[in-house]
C-alpha cells in the first residue's frame, strides 16, 4: 500500500514538473509522459498478478497430494458395501476397475495454519486415533475414530479418504464435519455429514443424502433420491426416478429432471426448467419459478410470487399463494376446466370458453373441459394462452 502512495506521488510529481515549464504543455508533453509511465507502472503490476494467481493455483493442484499420508490398495477386489466413516473429513468414492481398488488416507492438521511433518502427523495417529483400513470378506471399511480427548492445547487432525472401488458397490458414508462426494456407483448409497457439502453424481441405485449445514447437488442420477439439507442450496440436473430435495434455509434449483419429483424448502425460492413427470414445488418464504413444464404442476408458498409456463399440459395444475403474483402461461386449444381466484384476475388469449368471469373470478371450462387448471391467491392471478 505505502509503494502505491509513492508510485502515485511520483506520477502526480512528473506531471506538475512538466506542465509547469510551459503553459502551453498543460495537455501536452507532461501528460504524454505521465500516461507513458503509468503504462509501464500498470504492466508490471498486472504481470505481478498474474505471477500471484499462477502461484494460488498451482499450490492449491499442489496442496492436497501434499497430505496424502498413506494408500492401500486392494488389488482385483470387487466389495459389494463400502463403510466409510471420519468426524473431521471429507470422504470421495469413484468408480474403478477392480484392479484399481484402493483406498487413499489424506491427513493434515485441523489447524490449517499450522503445518505438521509426517513424523508428527504419526505421533498424533497414535496417540489419539484409531485409523483403520481393511477388507472383509464383500466389505471394503475405512475409518478413523479419536479414542481420547485432544489436550486444549493442541489441534486436532483432520483424516480424509479418497476411495475408488467397483461399481457396482453400495455404499454408507458418515462425517461430521466435511464434505462427501459420490460417483459413478450402481448399488445403494446412505451418505450423511453435519457440516458439509454432499455432491452426488451418476448413480444408478437408490440415494439418500443428508447434511446439516451444507450445498447438496444431484445430477445424472437415477432410481429413487432422497437428500436434504437444513441450512444451504439444493441443485438437481438431468435425474430420473423418484425423487425428493428439501431444504430448510435455502435455494432449490432443478433441470431436466424426470419422474415424481417432491421440492421444498422453509426459506428460500424454488426454480426449475424442463421436468417431466409430476412436480410437487413449494416454499413458505420465497418465489416458485417453473419453466418448460411437462408435468402435473403443484405450487405452492406463502410469501412470495409464483409464475408457472407450461409446454404439455400432462396432469392437473394447482396453485395456491396467500400473499403474492399468480402468473400462468398455457398452451391454447387444450381442453380445461378452470378455476382462478385472486383479487384481480386477468385471462389474455382464451377460447371456447363457458362459465362465469368477473374482477376476481374465473370459473368454468374451455374446449369442452378436461384437465384441472386451479390458482388461488390473495392478489394478482393472471393466465396468457400462448
Amino acid at each position: 500500500m505505502l509503494y502505491h502512495k509513492r508510485t502515485n506521488v511520483f506520477f502526480a510529481f512528473i506531471n506538475m514538473s512538466l506542465i509547469s515549464k510551459s503553459p502551453s504543455n498543460r495537455h501536452g508533453f507532461g501528460t504524454v509522459v505521465f500516461y507513458i509511465i503509468q503504462f509501464i507502472y500498470m504492466k508490471k503490476i498486472a504481470f505481478a498478478f498474474i505471477l500471484a494467481v499462477s502461484s494460488l493455483a498451482l499450490q492449491a493442484q499442489n496442496s492436497e497430494s501434499e497430505y496424502l499420508y498413506t494408500t492401500k490398495s486392494f488389488n482385483n477386489a470387487s466389495p459389494k458395501m463400502i463403510v466409510a466413516g471420519t468426524s473431521h473429513g471429507n470422504i470421495s468414492v469413484s468408480d474403478v476397475l477392480s484392479s484399481q481398488t484402493r483406498v487413499e488416507v489424506y491427513v493434515r492438521n485441523s489447524n490449517s495454519n499450522q503445518e505438521l511433518s509426517k513424523q508428527q502427523i504419526q505421533k498424533k495417529l497414535d496417540e489419539y486415533y484409531t485409523l483403520e483400513i481393511s477388507l472383509s470378506g464383500d466389505v471394503l471399511n475405512a475409518s478413523a475414530r479419536q479414542k481420547k480427548e485432544i489436550l486444549f492445547n493442541e489441534s486436532g487432525l483432520s483424516i480424509s479418504f479418497k476411495i475408488y472401488a467397483p461399481k457396482t458397490a453400495s455404499s454408507v458414508l458418515k462425517t461430521s464435519h466435511g464434505n462427501i462426494d459420490l460417483s459413478g456407483l450402481e448399488g445403494s448409497q446412505d451418505v450423511e455429514t453435519s457440516h458439509g457439502d454432499i455432491t452426488i453424481s451418476k448413480i444408478t441405485g437408490k440415494v439418500v443424502g443428508q447434511t446439516s449445514h451444507g450445498n447438496v447437488s444431484v445430477t445424472d442420477c437415477k432410481n429413487e433420491i432422497d437428500v436434504s439439507t437444513d441450512h444451504g442450496d439444493v441443485t438437481g440436473r438431468n435425474c430420473e426416478g423418484t425423487i425428493k430435495l428439501i431444504t430448510s434455509h435455502g435455494n432449490i434449483d432443478l433441470k431436466d429432471l424426470k419422474g415424481k419429483v417432491r421440492a421444498g424448502t422453509e426459506h428460500g425460492n424454488v426454480s426449475a426448467n424442463n421436468i417431466g413427470g409430476e412436480l410437487n414445488a413449494s416454499t413458505s418464504h420465497g418465489d416458485v419459478d417453473l419453466e418448460g413444464m411437462s408435468s402435473s404442476v403443484n405450487a405452492s408458498t406463502d410469501h412470495g410470487n409464483i409464475s408457472l409456463s407450461v409446454v404439455n399440459i400432462t396432469g392437473e395444475i394447482v396453485m395456491s399463494n396467500e400473499n403474492g403474483d399468480i402468473s400462468l402461461e398455457l398452451p391454447k386449444g387444450k381442453g380445461l376446466d378452470l378455476d382462478l381466484h385472486g383479487r384481480d384476475v386477468s385471462v389474455d388469449g382464451m377460447q371456447n370458453f363457458t362459465g362465469s368471469k368477473s374482477k376476481d373470478l374465473v370459473k368454468g371450462t374451455t374446449n369442452g373441459g378436461g384437465t384441472k387448471v386451479s390458482a388461488k391467491t390473495d392478489k394478482e392471478a393472471r393466465l396468457t394462452f400462448r
